[in-house]
């Protein structure tokens, strides 16, 4: 049995021209290559495909939002997802998938399972640094958050003018004055 069969195009059926597809991607998908960082994904993604005689023009774009963890507060908050990658399928001798632009299929192949492609991109999508909105304009309350301003260093103000004394002789020694 084929994984992740849903996204399998068959190209070979179809007539020269451009052609739409949507799929719905959950977090299902992810858990299907291993992937568990996601509490929970909504995302849309269309995919345009552009069938010529010779090869396949591929547009993927996705819109969504992908339910992750604060990496400061560890809070769950939903973080919005977009992404769009353009993908040239032409046709050879053998499979070789090097190039991220250009994808190359064997002869007498009939269909293109997008599965893998559309992972990589969405995962690439999300920020590597996950901070909650409300951490930044101060409307999360958290334990976490209420734990690190407690321990966060005091500052002391001193006034400017006012130097160290230890460093007061240091400046007798300054000949450019």
């Amino acid at each position: 049995m084929e994984k992740h069969k849903e996204f399998s195009i068959p190209f070979s059926g179809l007539k020269q021209g451009k052609h739409q597809f949507d799929f719905k991607v959950d977090n299902a998908f992810f858990d299907s290559f291993g992937y568990r960082e996601f509490n929970n994904a909504d995302i849309d993604l269309i995919l345009k495909l552009n069938r010529m005689s010779t090869m396949l023009e591929l547009e993927f774009y996705a819109q969504g939002t992908v339910n992750v963890d604060c990496d400061l507060t560890s809070e769950p908050f939903d973080q919005p997802v977009k992404g769009n990658m353009e993908l040239v399928v032409k046709f050879g001798e053998v499979y070789n998938d090097e190039d991220d632009e250009i994808l190359i299929l064997p002869h007498g192949e009939h269909q293109i399972n997008i599965a893998q492609l559309v992972y990589e991109m969405l995962v690439l999508a999300v920020p590597q640094k996950r901070v909650h909105p409300g951490v930044n304009d101060g409307t999360l309350k958290s334990e976490a958050l209420k734990r690190l301003d407690e321990l966060q260093p005091k500052e002391t103000r001193k006034d400017e003018n006012k130097t160290d004394p230890r460093w007061d002789a240091l400046k007798d020694l300054l000949t450019d004055k």
